[in-house]
């Protein structure tokens, strides 16, 4: 089993966490915004921060909300984190819901889930006030992010926290003096998928707490770090990674005002930390060369990563130093980049490590709270996800001639189960407490963990070989010009499969590079490098036809292709 790098506090529930870590770190800033004066910024303290959710929290239970499910939807903001905690540290069972989703899924998850109240930003008005016509649900308690004042039956978050406030100074400590059961459900999720597929997970306050003591006691921050927020903040990896975590660590939270404002957000906001998926890393990677190789400095960029690569080994690290103009476009402080969601290109990892930033890439499921994996400074190995966390114990079943199986998973951060469906759970955790992943890996003999692809996604040819789409897609996604790919198995007369992309590809490069126009022409040009791309690869992989596009493919709000949904398009 892995040993923890660093040593670290451990706490049994949020409640916990939020006392000690804002006693320690209560004078640090905990959210860093903009202001309306350019370059003047708004900073929120953790222990102003703690004090917004205790009073919040206070209200709700006033209100009769103990022990009932709240959910919260929203853009990615400050009322959702206290919003999230306040329920969740003293009140009921908080249920993040999916901002994507349209409002029929919505109003069919506030059903199944049975919440009470729900917290939701300006942009779901329409749909709450078409909910709360309805009067189809259990919803006593709309409570609005944007309202100053209660307005027609609408409760305003910022008055329940000025009520809240009153509250405590009467002496009414109903929500401080809680007691959290650390193995109950406090935290309900719904995976990604249609409402009639997607599962409830029902996480405990030991699951997530385990899940950030090792993340804290493998990848180190600190007070002096900001993360920059920009995944969604229901999605589990976000929520545990770039919220729970840099919370307990002291560290600060920005906001990212979008995917095209990255680059200016990390310069605004000295953003030190970015947790992402393997996506948005790449396609930064991809535009750093770019620039790198449009001032004609490619060559010298190399020299300098062969002579701090030399260096390196005699403990000397120049890498910062000798590519600050790199640094200085991602804002000039960016040490830490952790990908998680889906495979990360081995290339871009290695990049970025090359130019003086920690890549690491991490891996884990909603179901496990939600990491199982990653790397850091002393478990690190290209291509991997580096080893399992050290409360848990992971294994592969039923490896085949080249040691690809299942990676099942055990310990203290795995779900309570799902939630009404004992059947589902049954098959996800087996009779010895094993969470069965669903993704197809490997483990080398130093404890590395080497992800192939999604058990459900493996083409099985004829001949019992295995095609895993997500390393061709990394292979498919390195030929200029492309932007994505979606490798996928066409059925045959003879009951085999041909292996077939999906490509999108970016109009203007591929103009530029090739210097064909028209789509059957780009198609042509793209199928060229595809030949290259089968020359380096045995014939059974060999991707056999085309199809290309401007249009992005389908995904979901973390980036994650829909590939039962991409397939109807191609078949």
């Amino acid at each position: 089993m892995r040993e923890p790098v660093h040593k670290v506090p451990k706490y049994q529930n949020l409640k916990e966490m939020l006392k000690k870590s804002g006693e320690k770190f209560g004078d640090r800033p905990a959210y860093i915004f903009k202001t309306e004066e350019p370059g003047k910024f708004k900073k929120i303290t953790h222990k102003e921060f703690r004090e917004d959710i205790n009073n919040l929290g206070t209200a709700l239970v006033d209100m009769g909300l103990k022990n009932k499910r709240i959910a919260v939807i929203s853009e990615n903001r400050y009322e959702w984190g206290m919003a999230y905690l306040a329920v969740a540290t003293g009140t009921g069972i908080i249920v993040p819901l999916d901002k994507a989703l349209p409002d029929n899924e919505i109003e069919s998850l506030i059903i199944r889930s049975e919440v009470e109240a729900i917290f939701y930003s300006n942009k779901y008005d329409e749909c709450m006030q078409k909910i709360a016509t309805k009067n189809n649900t259990n919803v006593k308690y709309f409570i609005s992010m944007d309202l100053e004042k209660q307005t027609d039956g609408i409760y305003s978050q910022s008055e329940l926290i000025k009520k809240g406030k009153e509250l405590i100074k009467q002496g009414n400590k109903e929500f401080l003096d809680t007691k959290i059961n650390d193995e109950e459900m406090g935290i309900m999720l719904f995976t990604s998928g249609t409402t009639a597929m997607s599962k409830a997970v029902a996480l405990s306050h030991k699951n997530v707490c385990s899940n950030i003591f090792d993340i804290a006691s493998t990848i180190k921050v600190d007070e002096n770090d900001i993360f920059l927020s920009f995944l969604p903040l229901h999605h589990t990896f976000e929520c545990t990674t770039g919220f729970l975590y840099p919370i307990s660590a002291g560290s600060a939270i920005a906001f990212c005002d979008g995917i095209r404002h990255i680059a200016e957000n990390m310069k605004e906001y000295q953003i030190t930390t970015m947790v992402s998926v393997p996506i948005l890393f790449e396609g930064m990677y991809k535009k750093l060369i770019k620039g790198i190789e449009k001032k004609g400095k490619l060559e010298t960029v190399k020299k300098g990563i062969k002579i701090s690569q030399f260096l390196l080994k005699f403990g000397i690290d120049i890498r910062r130093k000798l590519f600050k103009e790199v640094h200085e476009n991602l804002g000039g402080k960016l040490s830490l980049l952790v990908a998680g969601g889906a495979a990360l290109d081995p290339e871009a990892e290695k990049g970025f490590n090359e130019l003086g930033f920690k890549m690491y890439q991490g891996y884990g499921l909603t179901e496990s709270s939600p990491v199982i994996a990653a790397e850091d400074d002393k478990y690190r190995r290209l291509g991997s996800i580096g080893k399992a966390f050290p409360s848990l114990d992971v294994k592969i079943v039923d490896p085949n001639e080249e040691g690809i199986g299942e990676l099942v998973a055990k310990g203290p951060s795995i779900m309570i189960g799902y939630y009404n469906n004992e059947e589902a759970t049954k098959e996800t955790i087996d009779k010895d407490g094993y969470l069965h992943t669903g993704d197809l890996a490997r483990i080398d003999k130093d404890g590395y963990i080497f992800i192939s692809g999604r058990k459900k996604f493996v083409v099985v040819l004829k001949n019992g070989k295995n095609i895993y789409p997500e390393e061709l897609e990394t292979l498919v996604n390195k030929i200029e010009g492309v932007k994505e790919s979606f490798i996928y198995g066409k059925p045959e007369e003879d009951g085999d499969y041909k292996i077939c992309a999906k490509i999108v590809y970016d109009k203007e490069i591929v103009e530029e590079i090739y210097g064909v126009f028209g789509k059957e022409k780009i198609k042509e040009a793209l199928w060229q490098e595809i030949k290259k791309v089968n020359k380096t690869m045995p014939a059974y992989k060999y991707i056999r036809e085309i199809t290309v596009t401007e249009d992005d493919l389908i995904k979901t709000t973390t980036q994650k292709i829909k590939r039962f949904e991409e397939i109807k398009t191609v078949l």
